[in-house]
């Protein structure tokens, strides 16, 4: 990297040719991004070191410890170098949290990559079992501080964490404690699948946000969290707003129909509250509208339109992104099917049966006009005519949605054609 001088304490080129020839089966490469954190990075990389020894327990025969100086103005990198066992890494200028996280990935050697912060807010120790996680069948492993009996975090970050945890186990239908937590241990492979990442703290929740819609095992172990000495690099309201923002754009790349179409829905459910609560007081004897009434009827007409614009527009993106993406994703509304036959294939005939009551409405409006006199037949006439137009146009709206996935689909499965063809062609 051009702005990252390397600096490797006790390597040398005899030693690399060593290792080389003697390949250990599963080697973990723990990152540490470090800045200013000269009163306690000592303390880390010795407690990282001495789990050498419960590693080689479980199959893990090397540790790789890597400490990435992201531009530190005090005695970090001084502190670091006097360790041999350790690589030190540094940035000339900051790069942010996410950014050394990745120059440490680039250095790292080891088919296990595992990262913790500087200051030893996070357990080392349970690195063993986090790695047995991963050996045993996880793409990644997650230190959950949710989930442990003990959490030093200020209580505002931790109902921060809980409801950034709960979003995304309902945008990902996967339940999951803790999407920010900065101790993990994952497999080397998946790293492509996961990229790109964020510069910023935000790295965490997007990693989690990805590694789930990317259909990868994701496991938590349980594990305290104590709060850090000193002032922490974490602002609740601007990294907060970060966390949002990239776990909803992370999704949305993924399965743009899970928040889209929930949006959607809910302005269709309350479209439909509206009308039932109309008809109703109509049913009771109710024949004007007062000044609610009226707001009522245009506030579920509306969202009505809307719900089913954003609830196609979601669909349309979600085949979008397949073609994109040309691997299996996690994708869908609720997770599961609800239909035999997918809903999106059913919008032709639904679009058609609207398109044709729209207009029959019309003209029983039309009629209704023609047959009453004064003010009161107009009232009743403008109602059934704007809701004839607002049916004939959600209709449309269905039919030219069906007709867009149904060309996306297509495109995906061209596509696929040409991606096999040129595989067997390869392979001939």
């Amino acid at each position: 990297m051009q702005a990252a001088s390397v600096m490797m304490s006790g390597w040398s080129s005899a030693e690399n040719t060593t290792r080389s020839a003697t390949q250990p089966r599963h080697k973990l490469s723990v990152v540490i991004p470090a800045y200013n954190e000269e009163d306690g990075i000592a303390e880390i990389v010795e407690r990282v070191l001495a789990i050498e020894p419960e590693l080689q327990k479980i199959g893990v025969d090397a540790l790789e410890l890597i400490v990435v100086d992201d531009g530190s103005k005090d005695r970090t990198a001084d502190i670091v170098r006097q360790y041999p066992a350790v690589r030190l890494i540094q940035h000339r200028v900051n790069r942010n949290y996410g950014g050394a996280l990745k120059t440490g990935f680039h250095h790292a050697t080891g088919n296990l990559l595992a990262f913790l912060d500087a200051d030893s807010t996070y357990p080392p120790e349970y690195f063993p079992q986090m790695c047995k996680a991963v050996l045993d069948g996880a793409d990644m492993c997650v230190g959950s501080r949710m989930a442990g009996e003990k959490n030093d975090s200020p209580k505002i970050r931790q109902i921060g964490n809980f409801l950034f945890a709960q979003l995304v186990s309902l945008i990902s239908n996967t339940r999951v404690t803790d999407v920010a937590s900065g101790q993990r241990v994952f497999r080397r492979d998946v790293l492509p699948l996961l990229y790109p990442l964020p510069d910023g703290l935000n790295f965490t929740p997007a990693m989690s946000t990805r590694a789930l819609h990317e259909n990868l095992k994701v496991v938590e172990v349980a594990v305290p969290h104590h709060e850090r000495s000193g002032r922490s690099k974490l602002g609740v309201v601007r990294d907060g707003m970060r966390f949002l923002n990239a776990i909803v754009w992370t999704a949305l790349t993924y399965n743009p129909a899970r928040i889209l179409g929930a949006i959607g829905l809910a302005g269709i459910i309350l479209a439909i509250i509206v009308a039932l609560v109309l008809t109703t007081q109509r049913l009771m004897g109710v024949t004007q509208l007062g000044p609610w009434g009226v707001f009522a009827v245009f506030s579920g007409l509306t969202l009505g339109v809307a719900g089913v614009s954003v609830f196609t527009l979601g669909m349309m993106f979600n085949y979008l992104v397949s073609l994109f993406h040309k691997r299996p994703i996690r994708q869908g509304i609720f997770g599961r099917p609800i239909f035999k036959k997918p809903l999106d294939r059913q919008f032709w005939w639904m679009g058609g049966v609207m398109v044709i009551s729209g207009i029959a409405l019309a003209f029983v409006a039309l009629a209704l006009g023609l047959s009453s006199n004064g003010p009161a037949g107009s009232n009743r006439q403008w109602f059934w005519m704007l809701s004839s137009s607002i049916i004939f146009l959600v209709g449309v709206q269905l039919i030219v949605s069906w007709i867009v996935m149904r060309v996306l689909e297509e495109l995906a499965r061209r596509e696929g054609q040409v991606d096999a063809d040129l595989a067997g062609n390869a392979v001939k």
